[in-house]
């Protein structure tokens, strides 16, 4: 998949190995049990489905088969390297923060979108609202699910420590990790601000994500170790 020597490393790692197998029992928990998800699900703290413990269990919570394989493909083919680096502890860390730091940027950001449209940071049930305004609501009250905003994060964080690794697109495209992250960002930022009404994917979480992995790896980076 890329010039970077897998050989030295575990294949499956510890952390990631168990990531894939919660991810894959609470998916299937949740085809067997739907009404699981609104448990699970993170909702807007406004919403009175809310429970604070959701900032964790959304991350390990998807909406259909292709969401957790994609998502947990990602998390194995590019995260297993920075655990091999990083080690199981560290990786761990990273992985929590960034989730739970972009559910929290994803929420703020939603609570701006809200108190922007209607001046509020919550929904008055007698309230009269404009077209516009519902769109804004239901968008905020939906519940998110999926570890993307974690998934981006290490995305971002095999870009800035291995930039010059190829990534073989499709199997066939050669591309530099720090190019392909880049159009990936970039193509989020563009759905992100598109407000598509069709579009059910959290854009702004990925981004979100993608945020908070920059500034970890930065945080993380002061000893200037660098991968190739």
């Amino acid at each position: 998949m890329s010039q970077f020597q897998f050989t030295r490393f575990n294949y499956l790692p510890p952390v990631i190995k168990n990531l894939l197998i919660i991810n894959g029992l609470v998916f299937l928990a949740t085809v067997t049990f739907p009404d699981l998800t609104n448990y699970l699900a993170l909702y807007y703290p406004a919403s009175e489905n809310f429970r604070p413990y959701q900032f964790i269990t959304h991350m390990f919570t998807h909406g259909s088969l292709s969401h957790v394989f994609f998502n947990m493909f990602s998390l194995w083919m590019f995260g297993a390297v920075l655990e091999n680096v990083w080690g199981p502890k560290r990786f761990l860390q990273f992985f929590m923060i960034t989730g739970i730091g972009a559910a929290l940027l994803y929420t703020g950001v939603h609570a701006l979108q809200l108190h922007n449209a209607i001046g509020s940071f919550s929904v008055d049930p007698g309230g009269m609202f404009t077209s516009a305004q519902i769109n804004t609501i239901q968008s905020v009250y939906s519940p998110t699910v999926g570890a993307s905003g974690a998934i981006y994060a290490v995305l971002v964080a095999f870009g800035m420590l291995f930039p010059n690794t190829l990534i073989y697109v499709y199997l066939l495209l050669p591309i530099k990790a720090k190019y392909l992250i880049i159009i990936m960002i970039a193509i989020e930022l563009f759905l992100g601000l598109s407000s598509n009404p069709g579009d059910n994917i959290a854009h702004l979480a990925h981004l979100s994500g993608a945020l908070m992995g920059f500034i970890l790896i930065k945080i993380w980076s002061r000893n200037k170790t660098r991968f190739y």
